[in-house]
């Protein structure tokens, strides 16, 4: 079917590649795993809810050491959830660890700073993650794509 409108790209490839590269930055240092999930509109009022579902749709449970989290974005609701696997979300230092990531990146999102509210709190969820998963320079393994799914 042909359309005479078509959709913008939730994110330019310029965009798309930084926050790619974050990804594999932070994961360099780490064996845990990295996702980014982005939308238009999340399907639930709470985000959360949404991230939990993403999670469990990309399987990112199924990571050797339970140790995976992921960055949910729904751009045109102005919504956002951090979710980790339950091992991860314990040992990263609990409620207060996700509350900051969380206001770091709000902060940038309010300023419609979204390459760089993502690779902060990219790097900054590496940086918890090494410290409880450091990598291990034996395996070599992603786990996981590094690249940005896009949802509808």
């Amino acid at each position: 079917m042909f359309s005479l409108f078509k959709k913008k790209p939730l994110l330019d490839k310029q965009a798309q590649q930084k926050i790619e590269a974050c990804i594999h930055e932070a994961e360099s240092k780490t064996s845990g795993e990295i996702r980014v999930y982005m939308e238009g509109k999340c399907k639930h009022t709470d985000p959360l809810e949404r991230a939990k579902e993403v999670f469990a749709q990309l399987e990112m449970y199924k990571t050797e050491a339970r140790n995976a989290i992921l960055v949910y974005v729904a751009l045109e609701d102005k919504k956002f959830a951090l979710f980790g696997d339950k091992i991860i979300y314990e040992k990263a230092g609990g409620p207060q660890f996700w509350e900051k990531a969380a206001a770091q990146l709000t902060g940038h999102l309010k300023k419609n700073e979204i390459t760089e509210g993502l690779s902060n709190c990219i790097l900054q969820l590496g940086e918890a993650l090494s410290v409880q998963f450091p990598a291990n320079p034996a395996s070599k393994s992603n786990e996981l794509s590094d690249e940005i799914v896009f949802g509808k």
